[in-house]
């Protein structure tokens, strides 16, 4: 599903990936462990489109990403990639149902089935008695609930999640990491987490560890 070819990205004297090579299989969750500085959140955002590299390419879903425009990458990142992250980024002014409809609204899709899509997501997260409810009234499990529905409301192929459990409480932990392999499959999606909680990595399909910029 993806393809990173010699990926090096710099910043400034900074060389922080150097020459990434790595396949991620389709519907499988992979984990990328490794520690801080490792490179593993900036791979991440390359991978999903929201950085560029200096060096190398990649392939999502046999697609040459690197070599988009700005315009028509933006396009594929709302269409195949749903990011969930550790901070949520939910907007506070928004009811949980419209945050979600987010993604939907940017592809221009229309609003009644934007929002059945939602509503549908929403349920399946066991959040359908919430929609109305803005970010500050949700538990903080609830709000990570959320923001993964908007991940998923555009049917991406792939979901990158960038320490999404590190700020749940266990019970919260192990909810959000039993529903990734509940996404796996019911939707049939490949789910890429850059993590520190050695839990959600022991019951990944696919365990890498990043060091210094590569992969070990």
């Amino acid at each position: 599903m993806i393809k990173v070819e010699k990926i090096v990205k710099s910043f400034g004297n900074l060389t922080v990936l150097k020459g990434v090579d790595i396949e991620i299989p389709a519907e499988k969750v992979v984990a990328i462990v490794g520690p801080s500085g490792a490179g593993k959140t900036t791979l991440l955002q390359i991978m999903g489109t929201l950085s560029r590299p200096n060096e190398g390419r990649i392939f999502i879903d046999n697609t040459d990403v690197s070599s988009l425009s700005e315009k028509n990458i933006a396009a594929f990142r709302n269409k195949n990639i749903g990011f969930v992250f550790q901070f949520h980024h939910l907007l506070p002014e928004f009811t949980a149902l419209e945050n979600v409809c987010i993604p939907a609204f940017i592809a221009r899709e229309p609003k009644l089935q934007a929002e059945k899509r939602a509503k549908e997501l929403l349920d399946f997260l066991g959040l359908s008695h919430r929609l109305e409810h803005k970010p500050s009234e949700l538990s903080g499990g609830e709000q990570q609930r959320v923001a993964v529905a908007r991940a998923l409301i555009n049917s991406p192929k792939v979901i990158l999640a960038d320490e999404p459990s590190g700020n749940l409480d266990s019970k919260n932990r192990e909810e959000l990491h039993r529903l990734f392999f509940s996404l796996r499959d019911q939707f049939k999606q490949t789910i890429v987490v850059v993590t520190h909680d050695k839990e959600l990595a022991a019951m990944a399909d696919l365990q890498l560890t990043m060091n210094d910029g590569r992969f070990v």
